[in-house]
């Protein structure tokens, strides 16, 4: 029997409200009763509860009802509900060239977003960071927040993140991402700020409101520029001792793929290299400013007979990436995201069908809903996770 101490009481009490508080997270406006029987805390501890939450400003009470015609006789229920504008939650996407950041109510739903270009991929860390916090302070602007309500940030990284938030550095490259960015925004702003990957970001987010939804083993592959991916194992994001799960610099080792250009990256130089040479194509009114994946895929649409033969090698180059991923990690599900997940479901098909040819055990393949907005939806879920475990210690700044 567990010992009974001077603080069980306060105990018993933070369980309660954390209890209550998660019930609201996933409910609309609820009564007192409802709460009673999600929770089952007595009616009196519930009200109590519910009183404590409204005066730190985490729920709000609703109007009466009768005004609405919802009573005629008796005492009306009163009714919580969740405001989600206690507090902001931002998502940052930090690449080589470009910070974006989304402000989130605390629901999950995207209120504002800002981008701040970098001058060049080899900037100083004061620059990096100086870019970050301009798009986060001008993201916060457009909703009409301000830096003390945000109650969490997280930033995706194109490196490797271990589990406790330390950038692995052995490639130059994931080296410009370890720009101290936790303790520089905890200096300037006050803000607890978590790192992670950006692949791993992608499938957090792609499983949250995307292709993977409820599914438990899934890879989602950013896949435009560069190769890289997110494993989720049993429910559970994997990193490796490093970070360094789902890195896919081995794919420079793979027979037919060679390195880990992505989608976008490979339609546009096999387009280059068509046009270069005197194939007739109707690429060729692109050969200006270059063909990009989604004039490529609209091209093989359109029966075009080179633009059916990159298809074709990207479906075979996809399916051997998809192939050896399925064969290490078994997953369900594998999910194509970024900003070529838009025009790249005509992939799936030819993929699909090559897939046998490379692995004994052929994941399901989907693009993702979520374009590229894909890492800034994760690290929103990041951020809230950490909200949501975290409540009862977190001061408001203000009730709304």
């Amino acid at each position: 029997m567990a010992e009974i101490t001077s603080a069980t009481p306060q105990l018993l009490r933070r369980v309660s409200a954390g209890a209550v508080l998660d019930f609201l997270r996933v409910s609309q406006a609820v009564t007192v009763t409802e709460v009673m029987d999600a929770t089952g805390l007595t009616r009196a501890t519930a009200i109590s509860v519910c009183e404590e939450l409204m005066d730190r400003g985490w729920i709000r009470e609703l109007e009466n009802q009768r005004a609405f015609g919802g009573y005629q006789k008796g005492r009306p229920a009163r009714r919580f509900e969740l405001n989600e504008r206690a507090g902001y939650v931002l998502g940052m996407d930090v690449g080589i060239l470009k910070a974006t950041v989304v402000v989130s109510d605390l629901r999950g739903n995207a209120l504002g977003r800002a981008s701040q270009p970098f001058t060049d991929a080899e900037i100083s860390a004061e620059e990096r960071i100086a870019g970050i916090d301009k798009a986060a302070m001008m993201a916060l602007h457009s909703v009409g927040a301000s830096p003390d309500d945000v109650l969490a940030a997280c930033a995706g990284i194109a490196a490797p993140v271990d589990r406790n938030g330390e950038v692995l550095t052995t490639q130059h490259f994931w080296g410009l991402f370890d720009v101290g960015l936790k303790s520089a925004l905890h200096q300037r702003r006050g803000w607890t700020v978590l790192l992670e990957n950006d692949a791993n970001l992608a499938a957090l987010g792609d499983r949250w409101r995307g292709a993977a939804a409820g599914v438990d083993d899934v890879v989602v592959i950013l896949a435009s520029e560069r190769l890289g991916s997110g494993v989720i194992d049993g429910g559970r994001l994997l990193h490796g001792r490093g970070g360094g799960a789902g890195e896919l610099a081995f794919l420079e080792l793979l027979e037919g793929v060679g390195d880990t250009y992505g989608i976008a990256a490979m339609a546009r130089t096999w387009a280059a290299d068509a046009l270069a040479g005197n194939a007739k194509t109707s690429l060729r009114e692109f050969a200006a400013e270059g063909a990009e994946a989604e004039q490529v895929f609209a091209a093989a649409a359109a029966g075009d007979a080179v633009a059916l033969k990159i298809l074709a090698r990207l479906a075979d180059r996809m399916a051997r990436v998809i192939g050896a991923i399925a064969t290490m990690t078994n997953p369900e599900l594998v999910v194509l995201g970024g900003a070529v997940a838009n025009s790249a479901g005509v992939l799936l098909k030819p993929i699909t069908e090559r897939l046998p040819l490379y692995t004994a055990t052929p994941p399901r393949v989907a693009v993702s809903p979520l374009g590229a907005s894909v890492v800034t939806v994760g690290a929103v879920r990041c951020a809230l996770d950490y909200v949501e475990k975290n409540s009862l210690d977190l001061e408001l700044a203000r009730s709304a």
